[in-house]
């Protein structure tokens, strides 16, 4: 009878202990999803750049071109990381003929130079500007649109806008190259990001 007893006793231990294992980790699986919730929504935006007049990998409207108005597209940027002291916006255009890259030692046209941007900017306006404007190839310190040449392949060309966010300001004078900006910012990157248009002019 005493034996039967302890018998039951071990059952109804063995019992309550599985129950407790099974309680904790069902609660541990419970906590654990809400933790990853909580960790993945906190997480910070990354820094972004795009435009309202074409979508990333589109056609570039030929109002922003050199074919009409030759005004700069409208900009947005958001997701400025803390602790950025300058935005720097470089535009490019590395389809150029090949003959145009050895007869001037280039590998890209530059079309427009911003730098020392306020970090607070998260718009730049259709034919506006922002910070202080450096040189473009054509040596003019304004935004030059897509003029790809009809004669040369390709005919249609990229064109990148980078955007950079820094933790110092640059000591550069207005009208400084994309070169001497390139320079300026080695080392002072803290983020960065790309919007990429392209453009092909009509034929006459």
């Amino acid at each position: 009878m005493m034996r039967n007893t302890y018998v039951l006793i071990g059952i109804s231990a063995i019992i309550v202990g599985v129950g407790a294992w099974y309680a904790f980790n069902r609660s541990s699986m419970l906590l654990g999803d809400t933790s990853g919730i909580t960790s993945s929504s906190s997480e910070s935006m990354a820094l972004s750049l795009t435009s309202p007049a074409f979508s990333s990998s589109a056609s570039i409207p030929s109002q922003f071109t050199c074919d009409a108005e030759n005004v700069s597209p409208p900009l947005l940027i958001s997701g400025v990381p803390d602790g950025t002291k300058s935005l720097a916006l470089l535009m490019d255009d590395p389809d150029i003929p090949q003959v145009f890259k050895q007869e001037r030692g280039i590998d890209s046209f530059d079309h427009w130079t911003l730098f020392n941007i306020p970090p607070a900017t998260t718009e730049i306006a259709q034919s506006g500007s922002a910070g202080t404007a450096g040189a473009n190839g054509a040596g003019k310190n304004q935004y030059t649109g897509p003029c790809p040449p009809r004669e040369y392949e390709p005919s249609e060309h990229r064109y990148f806008f980078k955007l950079f966010a820094l933790d110092t300001m640059l000591d550069l004078p207005a009208g400084a190259s994309k070169a001497d900006v390139l320079r300026a910012m080695e080392g002072h990157v803290v983020a960065q990001a790309e919007l990429m248009g392209k453009y092909k002019r009509v034929a006459q």
